[in-house]
């Protein structure tokens, strides 16, 4: 297997953990607030991450030659989780999982600012493909509803969150300087946490730790050891291996996940007419998956 097909394998994984944060996070959202539930997941997560990196072949020195790129990755990808959180105080989580489907589009701008990656008209097709697939699912296939789709204080909130997730794809390229998946992740996590606690300082300790309903709990542990750990390790796997689009591109497989997710935890099943979303975005992955050996990155001039 190639290590571009293993990024995509990376992707789908992703694609499917990060669904069960919509899940859970809609019924935890209501509890606690967001930079009180993000500062120990990611803390946790930097446990884990740092763990498995020195149980394996261990984090070098070289590693903190530039913190700041920590820092860097770290607050963006701490931006996206609190301002998710913050959305889904209002925003449903199918909206929400709409404004998701916008990441790649400004991935591809970001990838293009940054790295001169160039989304090729085979991607773009895919692109559009999996936009559509994923509305179809998002909407239940009523043309109605998405014309009359409004975007609420939630998802505005939200939709910067998003921005900040498709920077942060590029970035890993960028800032990468040959550290393995997971002790970059490490050195992710670690900035995040800071930084959500420090800016977080009061929400955390005015938070009730004692009174938490399960579902917070259960949702910080998910986060942090599936929707965290995991996800980032396959995200800056992908990363380092697929052009920023292309990677950001299984955000479409989102809402079908999600859809999943309802049903495991006892919503019913869509109609089949919805399905045929699930159709289109295995269209769109099956366009990505083409033409892997083309090069896709111009240098910078």
């Amino acid at each position: 297997m190639t290590p571009a097909l293993k990024g995509h394998l990376a992707m789908l994984c992703f694609s499917g953990l990060v669904a069960g944060s919509f899940a859970l996070g809609s019924m935890a959202a209501q509890h606690i607030a967001p930079a009180a539930l993000n500062a120990p997941r990611f803390l946790l997560a930097a446990v884990i991450l740092g763990s498995g990196a020195m149980l394996g072949r261990g984090i070098p020195r070289a590693t903190w030659a530039a913190p700041w790129r920590y820092l860097l990755l770290g607050g963006a990808m701490g931006l996206y989780f609190v301002m998710m959180f913050e959305g889904l105080k209002t925003a449903a989580p199918v909206s929400a999982a709409a404004v998701f489907t916008l990441t790649p589009i400004m991935a591809g701008i970001a990838g293009y600012v940054l790295l001169r990656q160039i989304t090729t008209p085979r991607m773009a097709l895919a692109l559009g493909v999996g936009a559509m697939g994923a509305l179809w699912v998002i909407f239940r296939a009523d043309v109605s509803a998405l014309m009359a789709f409004e975007v609420g204080r939630g998802e505005a909130i939200y939709f910067f969150g998003c921005a900040a997730h498709a920077i942060y794809t590029p970035l890993v390229r960028r800032l990468n300087r040959g550290e393995r998946p997971v002790v970059f992740s490490f050195g992710t996590m670690l900035g995040a946490a800071f930084l959500i606690t420090a800016a977080g300082w009061g929400d955390i300790r005015a938070t009730d730790w004692a009174g938490l309903p399960a579902i917070v709990w259960i949702t910080i542990l998910y986060t942090a050891v599936f929707a965290t750990a995991m996800t980032f390790v396959c995200l800056q796997y992908a990363s380092l291996n697929l052009p920023s689009a292309k990677v950001m591109a299984y955000t479409y497989l989102t809402p079908t996940w999600v859809t999943l997710w309802q049903a495991a935890l006892g919503h019913p099943l869509p109609p089949v007419v919805v399905l045929m979303g699930v159709g289109l975005t295995v269209v769109a992955l099956v366009l990505l998956l083409k033409d892997e050996s083309q090069p896709q990155i111009k240098p910078a001039a």
